[in-house]
């Protein structure tokens, strides 16, 4: 395989940021093409993202557990050390798999029952991965910069995780 990630996408203005997010989703396909495995997938899709957005300290994904239908377990990731299991029922992670809607928090210390794997974490993103109408996982961002995420943000991580879901295995 052959591919060549651009060094870190340009987020300085809105412009900027969607045209990056352009990117993103046009080296999302590439990467995945010819690959369905799920822990593969995932886990190529935590590194590019880790290695081309600017200003995150941790990208990457908590799976649901099979054992357990209300609990996150971490899955492939970029980043420091991470909390191993978090339940439905805590976090922004949680919040986000209990109600499968895009969790937007420009203050982590703010929202109630944040879990602070990382203290150097002050703004977090969190998108549920939902593939034949059940939830496989959510998509965690974090930064150490307050408020760094927004709704192109959103939108951008959106587009690309559809790829993602409709290029992957999930049995």
């Amino acid at each position: 395989m052959s591919f060549e990630p651009t060094p870190l996408l340009d987020m300085t203005s809105p412009e900027a940021k969607r045209a990056s997010y352009d990117t993103l989703v046009a080296q999302t396909q590439a990467l995945l093409h010819g690959e369905r495995d799920a822990i593969a997938n995932l886990a190529q899709f935590a590194a590019l993202v880790f290695n081309a957005v600017p200003t995150l300290n941790w990208a990457g994904f908590y799976l649901v557990n099979p054992k357990n239908d209300q609990e996150l377990v971490l899955g492939p990731f970029q980043g420091k050390v991470a909390c191993v299991r978090i339940p439905f029922s805590r976090g922004v992670c949680g919040a986000c798999a209990r109600t499968r809607e895009i969790q937007l928090v420009e203050d982590v210390h703010a929202f109630p029952g944040h879990i602070a794997c990382d203290a150097a974490s002050r703004s977090e993103l969190v998108l549920p991965v939902v593939a034949g109408g059940a939830l496989r996982a959510v998509f965690d961002l974090d930064s150490p910069e307050p408020a760094r995420f927004d709704a192109i943000d959103a939108e951008g991580f959106r587009r690309a995780l559809d790829l993602l879901v409709a290029g992957t295995d999930w049995a």
